[in-house]
């Protein structure tokens, strides 16, 4: 993984740089320098990395379909409220 996909990953998981850090044993420093590009995770660290990649993107995926289908419903909903108003008019 690239430093910027590092940054990304640890942003879109919501961590800090400590936070992130823990999950892999290494020190703070040691993601800073990894999203510097100045050091490289382990191929383990990389593979995990991926992982969690992996499950972030099918997350927002699971959240974009839940939206889509509250907007869907609540349009549903509007739709048939306002023909009932209508149709008392």
């Amino acid at each position: 993984m690239t430093g910027e996909q590092i940054l990304e990953l640890r942003s879109a998981m919501g961590l800090s740089q400590v936070q992130f850090a823990q999950l892999f044993g290494v020190h703070f420093m040691t993601v800073s320098k990894w999203e510097n590009e100045s050091a490289f995770p382990s191929a383990y660290q990389a593979a995990l990395m991926q992982q969690f990649a992996a499950t972030v993107a099918a997350k927002r995926e699971q959240a974009k379909s839940e939206v889509k289908n509250l907007l869907f419903t609540a349009g549903v909903i509007a739709a048939l409220v306002w023909l009932l108003t209508a149709s008392k008019s």
